[in-house]
This record gives C-alpha cells, sequence and structure tokens, in this order.
C-alpha cells in the first residue's frame, strides 16, 4: 500500500496478500535488497532470467556464484504452497530450481502443506492431493533429477518439525507481528507455519545433508519477509558472531557458556590473539572467511549449527494476461500447467497487448511490447533463443510485427509447450519410486 509519508517505506510486502510492485527499484533502496548484475558478469552461463534481468535483485548471491564457477558445494531451496493449480508464475520458481540443480546443486523442494492447512484451511488430504498432482508432477516433468534432489512435504518431516521448534526458541510474537503486519487474532499455527519456511530454508545446512554450505532460495519479491526471517534466525542460532573491527578481527561468543569453545578457537587460530570474557580479537589474520571457517568447524565440532546465512533471488512477477496481476479467482488471467492446450492458446489469442488501436496506426508508430502480456509470455517462457527474442521485439516497435500474428505465434508456441508438459507429467507419475518424497515414498 503507497503511502502520503516519503519518510516512511512507500511498499508494503505480504507473502499472502496480492502485492503489486510497479518499481523494482524501490526494494534496493528500502529492504536493502542487491541488484544482480554485478553477479550476473561473474557467471558463465547464465540462466536466461539472469540474461533478461527477469531476476533483478539478491540477498547473499555471491557465495552461491563462488561455488557454482569454483564447483564446491551449495544447495538451492523453495517451496510451494499447494493450495491450488499450479501456473507459469510456479513455473519460473521451478526452472530456477532445476538450472541450480543442473549447476551442480543440491535441490530442495518443501510442499508447505502446514502453511496451506494453518493459512487457507485447506485439509491435510486435500494438500496432499494438490501437492501431488499439481506441483510434484510439474517439477519432475521440468527436468528435475533424483540425484541430489530431496522433495518433502512439510508435516511428514520430523527434521523440520524439530528445526522449526529450535526456530521458535530465536524468535517472538512481537518480531513476527512486524515483519508480517500479524494481528492478535493470528492463529498459532499460521505463525508456526511461518516459522517452518524458515526450518525449510536452513534445512540444507544440517549435519544430514552435508553440513553448513551457501543455499539460494529463488523467490519473487513478495517473499522476501522469509527469507529476512530466515537470514535473522539462522544469525542468532550460531554461537559466534565473527566481524572486522577496525584493524583487528573479533569472534564475539553469544553467551558465555561459550567461553570453553572459545579458548579452542584461539588455540586453532594461533599468532596475535588476545583473549577477553566474552570475545578474542585477531590482529595479525584479515582473512575474514578463514576466521569464519576454523569458527564453525569449532561450533559444529560442539554441538551447534554454524548456519552460513542463506541466500536469495528476486525475480519479477509475471501480469496476467488480462492486464495487471495474476490472480487464481480469474482463471482468465493466468496459464495453468494442466490447462488443456488448446484452451491455454485460446487464452493467449484474447490476452491483452501493447499494440496500437488500428492496424494503419501499428504500421506507422509500432507496438509496445514492454507493455505487452504475450511479448511477456515469450520472454518469460515461451522463446529461449535470445536473437529470436529480440527480433520479436524490434520487429514490433518498428511495425513491421501486427499483434494478431504474434499471438498465433505465442498461442502455437504455448499448445506445443504444455502438450509436451503434460506427456512428461505422465511419464514423471511412473518415476516417483526414482525420487526422495518425504510423505510419498520416503
Amino acid at each position: 500500500m503507497n503511502r502520503d509519508d516519503k519518510s516512511a517505506a512507500t511498499i508494503t510486502i505480504d507473502p499472502w496478500g496480492s502485492t503489486v510492485i510497479k518499481d523494482y527499484g524501490k526494494l534496493f533502496e528500502e529492504f536493502g535488497i542487491t541488484p544482480f548484475d554485478a553477479v550476473l558478469d561473474r557467471l558463465q552461463k547464465p540462466h536466461k532470467y539472469m540474461r533478461r534481468k527477469i531476476i533483478f535483485g539478491h540477498r547473499g548471491y555471491d557465495d552461491v556464484a563462488d561455488a557454482i564457477i569454483n564447483k564446491k558445494p551449495f544447495a538451492v531451496m523453495s517451496g510451494f504452497m499447494p493450495s491450488g493449480r499450479i501456473h507459469l508464475g510456479g513455473k519460473m520458481v521451478m526452472d530456477e530450481i532445476i538450472w541450480h540443480q543442473q549447476q551442480g546443486g543440491s535441490a530442495f523442494v518443501a510442499i508447505a502443506d502446514m502453511e496451506s492447512h494453518a493459512v487457507r484451511g485447506l485439509s491435510w488430504e486435500k494438500c496432499m492431493e494438490i501437492g501431488l498432482e499439481e506441483y510434484i508432477l510439474s517439477l519432475i516433468a521440468l527436468g528435475f533429477q533424483p540425484e541430489n534432489g530431496y522433495i518433502y512435504f512439510q508435516s511428514k518431516s520430523q527434521v523440520i518439525r524439530d528445526l522449526t521448534f529450535e526456530a521458535g526458541i530465536e524468535a517472538n510474537y512481537t518480531e513476527l507481528s512486524a515483519i508480517y503486519g500479524l494481528q492478535q487474532s493470528t492463529r498459532i499455527s499460521h505463525m508456526v507455519s511461518v516459522l517452518a519456511q524458515s526450518a525449510d530454508i536452513l534445512q540444507p545446512e544440517l549435519g544430514q545433508f552435508g553440513g553448513p554450505k551457501p543455499t539460494v532460495i529463488p523467490v519473487g519479491a513478495d517473499q522476501d519477509p522469509h527469507i529476512r526471517l530466515a537470514r535473522d534466525i539462522a544469525a542468532r542460532m550460531r554461537m559466534f558472531l565473527v566481524e572486522h573491527r577496525g584493524n583487528y578481527i573479533s569472534v564475539r561468543a553469544r553467551g558465555s557458556i561459550y567461553q570453553e569453545q572459545m579458548k579452542q578457537i584461539a588455540l586453532e587460530l594461533g599468532g596475535d590473539v588476545r583473549e577477553y570474557e566474552e570475545h578474542i580479537d585477531i590482529y595479525d589474520n584479515d582473512d575474514l572467511h578463514a576466521i569464519e571457517e576454523v569458527v564453525r568447524r569449532i561450533e559444529i565440532r560442539n554441538g551447534g549449527y554454524g548456519f552460513i546465512l542463506p541466500a536469495a533471488t528476486y525475480h519479477r512477477f509475471m501480469s496476467g494476461l488480462t492486464g495487471g496481476k495474476m490472480s487464481s479467482s480469474i482463471p482468465e488471467s493466468y496459464i495453468g500447467l494442466t490447462d488443456p492446450p488448446k484452451e491455454a492458446a485460446k487464452k493467449v489469442m484474447g490476452a491483452k497487448t501493447g499494440g496500437c488501436s488500428t492496424l494503419e496506426e501499428q504500421k506507422k508508430h509500432g507496438g509496445m511490447p514492454d507493455e505487452c502480456t504475450v511479448y511477456e509470455l515469450m520472454l518469460f517462457h515461451l522463446v529461449d533463443d535470445d536473437g529470436q527474442l529480440r527480433r520479436t521485439y524490434d520487429e514490433c516497435r518498428s511495425g513491421e510485427l501486427m499483434c494478431g500474428t504474434c499471438k498465433k505465434r505465442a498461442a502455437e508456441l504455448m499448445e506445443s509447450f504444455l502438450k509436451e508438459h503434460q506427456e512428461k507429467r505422465e511419464q514423471a507419475r511412473g518415476q516417483l519410486d526414482e525420487y526422495t518424497i518425504v510423505g510419498i515414498n520416503a
């Protein structure tokens, strides 16, 4: 909701509401999201969402990029609330998960049935049905692999339930209310489902999954509250804080109970290390990363988590086919991955374009692809070749390409994609035993 007071934030992000973001640049200033451009230059073969500026920002992705470049362990994790049909917006997240898995990352996918049950009121049985039929089958059909792939229903995972409890020790109602705008009438289970998402995000760093590693969560900007909370909780669950302070690096204990571990850190680091009651200061080593690794190793040895702050990438929202935001209450505004292909093609033919009102004006002045939902379908999903996409853009702007022709192209591509995707979904149904799916076969 926009506010007249310019000293206050002008964007309210609600992960359960109908957030509309018109100026993504404001998210850099108001929420501390970092532009993605600098990271993009480091990746050898970036995903098309990265190349095309659909992924516009990140938190902490540099460590993930380092892991990709240097072929070190990392993970990708995201989740889906099984409350309705999977559409092209959800496909974006699946595409990003699969790309990171292809780069060598371990991939974790949560079916957030606890959230759906608590927030939307769906039965556990319905959550299971939607989770499998809409989300898991499409995820596998799009290319999710069983190797280094882990799918689970939140309510069926004892690991998630235990980690949710531990995360709850580091959060309180006042904080959750400030982040999410919760009311006094908010149900406790709703708040528990929020903490379960922090557990989802931190799970890939647990010992049974290889220990701490850079982990990226691909999300739309409306999900940033979950990322900020998980990063805060991850920091609070650490035994020590490592930071530069002037001309030295300080390692501070988060409680007096860690004094013995502090001595272990000082002994292992050696050199000019000055010990105090609740912290040690290092004067002859300015390698923050190396010191952090020593601290993390000792922390884990003594029963701690050693979490690395989770990273996130943020992508732009797709427009609804009728203009404005996609809405599950307006079937014409979105295309579901289980839509009959010919019906989806009809939706494309009826979509809002950025063309002129008459053919003559279009030829004279050209179209406006940046305001066209049909071009956006090509940009996000239907055209992989950047050169072909650029030609479509230029032909539209010049008046050479008419909206009817463009719609027909896009409708044919959409029909072809959905037909192939749905065939792969049926193949996936017979491959479920090859996957680790907690709640179904594990």
